[in-house]
């Protein structure tokens, strides 16, 4: 039904969170991105919207949560192994752990908050189980 999710995030220093990600081996959108604003390509038709605050206001005056979260953004990745070093990379970058790993038998999820205190989540699913 859709061609391309956009997530939108306020973050409150574009170049680190820049760096973060692209040390985390993402890659950025040329064409969308500028000194306030950043296309973090996560995937095929699948794209966050890194933003100043200045600018996420335009969209919305939530801006910053810094009680809680506004959204916890999913991901998957292959097999457990590259979801703990993901996450585990995330961390030695500067990121913080969300949550100790949780093993469904047919789930796999691992978290961090990335420099403003998004909380990504990655998992493996395995369809046998």
């Amino acid at each position: 039904m859709h061609q391309q999710v956009y997530l939108n995030l306020a973050v409150q220093d574009l170049a680190a969170s820049q760096t973060f990600f692209t040390s985390l081996g993402y890659s950025f959108n040329p064409e969308y991105t500028s000194e306030k604003a950043a296309c973090l390509i996560l995937g095929e038709n699948l794209y966050a919207m890194l933003l100043q605050p200045e600018i996420f206001q335009q969209y919305s005056p939530v801006g910053q949560n810094p009680s809680g979260n506004e959204v916890l953004i999913a991901l998957n990745l292959p097999d457990r192994t590259a979801v703990d070093a993901h996450v585990n990379n995330a961390i030695a970058l500067g990121a913080t752990s969300f949550a100790e790993p949780i093993d469904h038998g047919f789930m796999y999820q691992h978290s961090f908050r990335d420099l403003d205190g998004h909380v990504w989540e990655f998992l493996s699913l395995e369809a046998a189980a």
